[in-house]
């Protein structure tokens, strides 16, 4: 009898040990990931999603180690990746040691709150309504030495880790610091003072030649004729200030109509920069407004090639002439284009 029962215990010991060091996941991608939300997900449902997604052969040992590891109390809320052939044991050790898995945040251009609160949400545990709601409080975001007009100087164009489960207020602080970080390299903060301009000032004037060209050559001059206008205190009239003033992206002509938008972003009844940026613009057009050369150039205006450069002038004779030309071919590229969609 006892022989019998060595054997039993012997077997449950093996069928243990085969169950949490060698039965591991079934499923055949490289990696998985899953979400455990501590707020709204038992241990139950946490072991039907496993299972549901083959991350656990079955669902009543995951649930007994899970209960005898603490993952309840002693897990949080994130989003974690299961490689292939992982085992239950070491499941259920990633669980308890929070080995969460890390998001990429990936910034490039985004031009308004709305734009961004959609972004942040696609990559983090919120959503849209409830990001918008505080990036667009200045209650909010006064804990970060900004208010929403300067929001977007907090945010440089690049690609940045987190842990899915980040909150707003650590998701802010660490842009804080990573924008921070960017200024203080490569003189970046000094060569602002050099031109008599702050960090977001530099800031917002980039965004205007983010938006007025792909071109980085054509950037420099651009950044260049802007600084022009602010020294002699001209206006900057900046189409792209206009788009934004009105909300339309998607103009490709700004007609005299539009020049009377009351919006203090309209740049050509107002003068001086607009309250803040209107993009993101990338850290090359950030440093080439730094670097921009020193001209005479007072006026730019579109080759009439399409080709996406400009003509620069120093007087309003050369450049209405060149503005002419634009002009003109515009309006023929616009005939024909209506003619086709006839």
């Amino acid at each position: 009898m006892k022989k019998l029962i060595y054997i039993l215990a012997a077997m449950v010991l093996l069928y243990t040990a085969y169950t949490v060091f060698v039965k591991t996941t079934h499923f055949t991608e490289e990696k998985k990931f899953f979400t455990y939300t501590k707020d709204t997900m038992s241990l139950d449902d946490l072991a039907d999603s496993l299972y549901a997604r083959k991350i656990i052969r079955e669902k009543m040992s995951f649930r007994l180690l899970a209960y005898l590891g603490g993952i309840e109390t002693k897990t949080k809320s994130g989003k974690f990746i299961v490689k292939k052939n992982t085992s239950l044991f070491n499941l259920i050790r990633m669980l308890r040691n929070n080995n969460q898995a890390t998001v990429k945040f990936i910034l490039n251009k985004v031009r308004t709150r709305g734009e961004l609160a959609k972004l942040v949400a696609s990559t983090f545990d919120t959503d849209s309504s409830i990001t918008a709601q505080f990036i667009n409080s200045n209650d909010s975001l006064k804990a970060f030495q900004i208010d929403t007009t300067q929001l977007l100087t907090l945010f440089i164009p690049n690609t940045y880790e987190f842990y899915w489960s980040t909150s707003l207020p650590k998701f802010m602080e660490k842009m804080s610091a990573a924008a921070t970080n960017f200024w203080n390299t490569n003189d970046r903060k000094q060569k602002a003072s050099s031109k008599g301009m702050s960090m977001n000032e530099v800031y917002t004037l980039a965004s205007i030649v983010e938006e007025e060209t792909n071109y980085d050559s054509d950037k420099s001059l651009i950044a260049s004729v802007y600084q022009n206008r602010l020294r002699k205190s001209m206006p900057l009239q900046a189409c792209p200030t206009i788009k934004y003033a009105m909300q339309d992206f998607s103009l490709t002509r700004i007609y005299e109509k539009y020049l009377t938008n009351p919006s203090p972003y309209n740049t050509y009844n107002r003068k001086g920069l607009p309250p803040g940026p209107i993009c993101t613009p990338a850290p090359k057009t950030i440093d080439l407004v730094l670097e921009a050369p020193a001209t005479d150039y007072i006026y730019f205006v579109a080759k009439a090639d399409f080709s996406g450069y400009h003509h620069f002038s120093t007087t309003y004779e050369e450049h209405n002439r060149y503005a002419k030309e634009y002009q003109k071919q515009l309006d023929i590229y616009q005939k024909k284009k209506a003619a086709q969609q006839k």
